[in-house]
């Protein structure tokens, strides 16, 4: 039997961080030194008031059964959290749960475009923001974030024709990988944009909690106009250090929202009862974890900033997220094979910029995961290789 599969797998190759995980394992077996800053996954611990909710609530039988829409409680809790933390309203039928923000990228799409109809993406950008819509049949158009220009977008660089068909744009802010924050100013300009072209604004704000330097994050929603014109994912993998429980949000214009819900009906059955319970023990319980684990990437920033900048190495930057970009040393062009050559000689793991696209090109991604210590032995491994002396 010939076996035939959709065309769009042609698309894909083998991922950048299941290449990375392979070579890893392949250093381990030959005791070489690994040194991983590449997978963005926390290190700190849930708090214990969240796992014992969860653990309470997975001994109950009937939480076994489909949840099939969001708990009352749930729904209350991310009311007082936005209300809290952004001084920001949402009404009920403003929030729905999500597997993670990465669900939420993968399946808007079908919820707001129909195949071939354009959304906005940027470059460079997390992947899934372009696979997604991509999956759902949409047409891909990058807009640029460049560093002359803060890495915000510049609306005036999309063309007048582009803006009239785009369906939708994705923005993010602090933004993975650029490590970059957006003023106020940038969202009142982005919702004037929006309503002028009929765009839909989806806004992912996975990092409002890791923003550093005495700035904090901001919800799109708190801006005035903005649930007129789109919705924003917030997630709880990072802020709470839940990745593997997968439990986010969509809020924002309630439109949007009962449609991703009538999608969603269709292809799942709710977030299982347990996570649903833990989530609620997070968004309303003890937040000193927040801010502590927060001024502990801060601390790992400074560590790897610094000890770079001191053996020659410049220009990294994190304003935000668990992340830190950098341009590539002097002497290098290539972000793909610098970063083989920075493992084979140092053993650090970090991530090609190309990865995030064309304009990713010329810069790595470093992930915030090794406490100050272990930064600074990386910095001395990075030192000692000699890969700045090219």
């Amino acid at each position: 039997m010939e076996l035939k599969f959709a065309d769009r797998m042609d698309s894909f190759k083998e991922g950048i961080f299941t290449t990375l995980a392979n070579i890893k394992k392949e250093r381990i077996k030959e005791n070489k030194p690994v040194y991983d800053l590449s997978v963005g996954t926390p290190d700190f611990l849930p708090e214990k008031h969240v796992i014992d909710a969860l653990v309470e609530a997975a001994k109950i039988p009937e939480n076994y059964k489909y949840a099939i829409t969001d708990t009352d409680e749930l729904i209350s809790a991310v009311q007082t959290w936005y209300r809290r933390r952004y001084d920001t309203e949402l009404e009920k039928d403003e929030i729905m749960s999500l597997y993670g923000s990465q669900e939420g990228m993968s399946r808007i799409a079908l919820t707001v475009c129909n195949p071939g109809e354009t959304i906005l993406v940027p470059n460079p950008g997390y992947p899934v923001f372009a696979i997604g819509p991509m999956l759902n049949d949409a047409n891909i158009v990058n807009y640029e974030l460049r560093e002359e220009n803060g890495y915000l977008i510049d609306f005036s660089s999309i063309p007048e024709n582009i803006a009239k068909e785009a369906k939708a744009i994705l923005v993010s802010y602090p933004a993975n990988p650029i490590c970059r924050l957006a003023p106020v100013s940038f969202y009142e300009e982005l919702i004037a944009w929006a309503k002028k072209y009929n765009v839909i604004v989806l806004h992912d704000n996975a990092y409002s909690e890791l923003v550093y330097d005495g700035k904090r994050g901001i919800s799109f929603l708190s801006v005035e106009g903005a649930r007129e014109v789109g919705i924003e994912f917030n997630s709880l993998s990072k802020t709470y250090n839940l990745t593997g429980a997968r439990i986010s949000f969509a809020v924002g214009n309630k439109e949007i929202i009962s449609q991703f819900k009538k999608l969603r009906s269709q292809i799942d059955y709710g977030i299982f009862l347990p996570v649903q319970k833990a989530a609620v023990a997070a968004l309303l319980g003890p937040q000193d974890s927040v801010e502590n684990n927060r001024a502990e990437y801060e601390r790992r920033r400074n560590a790897l900033r610094d000890g770079l900048e001191s053996i020659g190495w410049k220009g990294m930057v994190s304003e935000g997220t668990m992340f830190a970009w950098a341009p590539l040393p002097e002497g290098y062009t290539d972000s793909n094979d610098f970063v083989l050559e920075l493992i084979e000689k140092a053993g650090v793991f970090c991530v090609p910029g190309s990865v995030f696209g064309s304009l990713g090109e010329g810069y790595v991604r470093f992930a915030l995961v090794h406490n100050v210590e272990g930064m600074k032995k990386i910095v001395e491994s990075i030192k000692n290789s000699g890969i700045l002396e090219k």
